[in-house]
């Protein structure tokens, strides 16, 4: 009997380990795969009118709805009444504990637009590692908004990280790169985009961990009502920014296969983020950020072209990813020593 119940808490730990290290994989893959696809889309020269970011957007948030209605019918045992009540019990009649989510919905949607002008003028690569500079925004709003002390390592990894990104973004010595680069898009504009972005990121995440944290309501739930807002937001974004192009040429113009992967992508990522959170550890979290930094950079220089590494930017890039390790780091407390 004994050997039976060892025998499933084996069984438990090694199939825990595998999803602990499928998630991983996801996230590398989605994460990577999303920043090259996007940047790729956003570079390549092709007849007729380029698909609109702010479209774009939308289209993702509803897939995103789309996913999560999906899961909570998983949930509610394929049931469709289980389902509508399930909807109309966490959403129609809490209307106050829907509309705490209209807030972080319209920062996550101008940092989803945010990120589409970064990669239009930053290369794959300085995007992702300068991108890390989220963990900062993050740390210090949740030391603002949730009262969350962070430790020496902590602390002394963001001076890194701070530290490795001024490196990442030092200027190149080669003026023939920047003129070439000139023409895709200014470098200046794409820093700022990134800097919004991690700015929105980190208020919007720790925001939305409060929400989380006073409510019991499920992740899916709370993602169809961030949905649900920030499809609104970005139909907004549309109208007033891109309503002419609309109405000349269509709200999917542009659109071909590799706008929909893109767009795919983007929905992906909050429920891939969601299952690590759910499965992995924050050192897990690390590698998965370090693997991403790495394989941008050798897929925008081998294949995309458009980026020449310099020792600068790989001393950056090596103070990122150490950083990242290091505030996931627990160090856990000596144990008493146990006597003979």
């Amino acid at each position: 009997m004994c050997w039976v119940v060892e025998e499933e808490a084996n069984e438990d730990k090694t199939m825990s380990a595998n999803l602990k290290y499928l998630s991983l994989g996801i996230l590398v893959f989605q994460t990577t795969s999303l920043v090259l696809t996007m940047r790729y889309s956003r570079t390549l020269k092709e007849e007729g009118p380029r698909y609109l970011s702010s479209t774009a957007v939308v289209v993702a948030e509803l897939l995103k709805i789309m996913a999560c209605i999906l899961l909570v019918y998983k949930d509610s045992k394929c049931s469709l009444r289980g389902l509508n009540r399930i909807l109309h019990d966490e959403i129609l009649n809490k209307p106050m504990e829907t509309l705490k989510l209209a807030i972080p919905s319209g920062i996550y949607t101008l940092q989803n637009n945010l990120l589409y002008v970064a990669l239009s003028n930053l290369d794959a690569a300085t995007y992702q590692v300068t991108y890390q500079l989220k963990i900062l925004t993050t740390a210090l709003f949740s030391v603002s908004m949730l009262s969350k002390k962070l430790g020496v390592y902590q602390w002394l990894s963001l001076v890194i990280l701070m530290t490795g990104v001024a490196f990442v973004q030092w200027p190149s010595d080669s003026q023939e790169l920047d003129s070439k680069e000139l023409s895709a898009g200014s470098q200046f504009v794409g820093l700022m985009a990134v800097l919004t972005a991690c700015f929105s990121s980190g208020f919007a995440g720790v925001y939305f961990e409060k929400i989380l944290k006073e409510t019991k309501q499920s992740v899916w739930i709370r993602n169809i009502q961030l949905g649900f807002f920030g499809s609104i937001f970005g139909l907004m974004g549309v109208y007033i920014y891109d309503g002419e192009l609309v109405s000349k040429n269509g709200f999917f113009q542009g659109y071909n296969r590799l706008t929909w992967i893109v767009v795919i992508l983007q929905a992906l990522g909050g429920l891939v983020i969601a299952a690590v959170i759910k499965y992995a550890d924050n050192i897990l979290k690390g590698f998965a950020t370090s693997l991403s930094i790495i394989l941008s950079t050798l897929i925008s220089y081998f294949w995309l072209q458009d980026f020449v590494p310099t020792s600068v930017f790989f001393l950056g890039a090596i103070l990122v990813i150490t950083a990242t390790f290091l505030y996931g780091y627990d160090p856990k407390p000596a144990g008493n020593p146990t006597k003979a």
